[in-house]
């Protein structure tokens, strides 16, 4: 006799779904394709979507004889898809991709301020469980893959990148721009020369802006203007000063509007410096935290962070050797390295000891709310994703003039 069955899109995965259609991107479709079930977008993703769902349901079907028919699947798979901590705004005003969308800084700013995500690119897939977790999507894959490139819809108004920075080769083409082959920028070109978004919303380090003698910088800006035909507004600002986030950390943000679409574009203004009203305090966990978190008393370093660690107010960064005080009484700069044996790891003192700060706690020093989703997954692994995101609560703000232009 056969019995029905409850699905999810987990047993989607290699491990329970050996029977792939377009591998490895059935959990991908599958999701963009609920995400935007009941708007035009669906569309685009539907051919494929249901060839992967009707597959699913005759695997099921043959190999655990369960009562199970594709509208049944579908309407189970809607129902968790639409189910998560931050779903799409039922009144969205634009649509943006998220590319490098890492664990969904973009998004949630962008979310938050009227948009629709209608495709988003991740390849790393500690990241790609942490995103799905907290917006019911699974991320696509490389987007160098041009299968990956494929899936992005034709129309969309902004596009949404927090690229990694790779050395630029820096010889002309007979047109005279810089070449951008062989790095990750150069995929963002494609994409842009392809959909024309209105808008292109780029972050990275500030050290972008100095690399390689400012030619990396000089290429990125040459091929936006010259090469795209954008209109270029750049500014290096950092959370502490302008997001009320309690944390020294700066980054170049780079915003591109074609003005053919965007006339009024030269009213665009990055956003103005804030107070800082946070302290660290506002973000700490209060109570004991883990005690793999803390520094035993027999540690090598526990003496001289014993020594250095004197206040409760501040973070300090491990230096290799010895312990830096943020002088400002914030959180000095998460990095993707820190908990992994890195030497910026930063640490307070509290009541119970000398520790390392929270996954928890890193995440809000990103801006992230006290709801957004930690998978379980290694310390190392949230730690890396917290020091490779971008500050949510910045996003959000230049988001507002982008969309004031609009």
């Amino acid at each position: 006799m056969m019995v029905a069955e409850k699905i999810s899109i987990e047993e989607f995965d290699t491990k329970n779904y050996p029977t792939k259609l377009v591998e490895p991107f059935d959990q991908a479709l599958i999701t963009h394709y609920l995400h935007n079930y009941r708007n035009g977008i669906a569309g685009h993703y539907k051919k494929d979507a249901v060839k992967v769902l009707n597959n699913f349901v005759k695997y099921k079907q043959s190999t655990e004889n369960v009562n199970l028919v594709t509208e049944d699947a579908l309407q189970q798979l809607l129902s968790e898809v639409e189910n998560v901590p931050f779903p799409t705004p039922e009144k969205y005003t634009f649509k943006f991709i998220d590319l490098f969308a890492g664990i969904g800084g973009f998004r949630l700013a962008m979310q938050n301020v009227g948009g629709k995500c209608v495709f988003t690119s991740e390849w790393e897939l500690s990241a790609q469980k942490t995103y799905r977790k907290n917006f019911g999507e699974v991320p696509f894959g490389d987007i160098t893959n041009q299968l990956v490139k494929d899936y992005i819809p034709q129309e969309f108004d902004i596009l949404c990148a927090g690229f990694p920075c790779q050395a630029f080769s820096i010889a002309g083409n007979q047109k005279g721009f810089a070449d951008t082959r062989g790095t990750l920028f150069f995929d963002i070109e494609q994409i842009v020369l392809k959909h024309k978004p209105k808008v292109v919303f780029l972050e990275n380090v500030k050290n972008l802006v100095s690399h390689d003698k400012g030619n990396t910088f000089k290429t990125i800006i040459d091929v936006l203007e010259q090469k795209l035909g954008y209109k270029v507004f750049t500014k290096i600002l950092n959370s502490m000063t302008h997001a009320n986030v309690p944390q020294n950390r700066e980054r170049i943000f780079i915003v591109a509007f074609d003005p053919h679409q965007v006339k009024n574009f030269e009213n665009f203004k990055f956003p103005e410096e804030i107070k800082l009203t946070k302290t660290i305090h506002d973000i700490l966990e209060k109570g004991k935290q883990a005690d793999n978190l803390y520094y035993n008393k027999d540690h090598r370093y526990f003496p001289e962070l014993e020594k250095a660690m004197i206040s409760k107010d501040t973070v300090y960064q491990w230096r290799r050797v010895y312990a830096r005080e943020n002088k400002s009484n914030v959180c000095p700069t998460l990095t993707a390295n820190m908990g992994t044996g890195g030497h910026n790891v930063p640490l307070i003192k509290d009541d119970f000891g000398i520790r390392k700060l929270t996954p928890k706690e890193c995440f809000l020093f990103q801006g992230y709310p006290e709801t957004y989703i930690l998978p379980n997954l290694a310390n190392s692994k949230l730690y890396m994703q917290a020091g490779n995101s971008v500050t949510t609560t910045l996003i959000e703000r230049i988001s507002r003039e982008i969309l004031s232009v609009l």
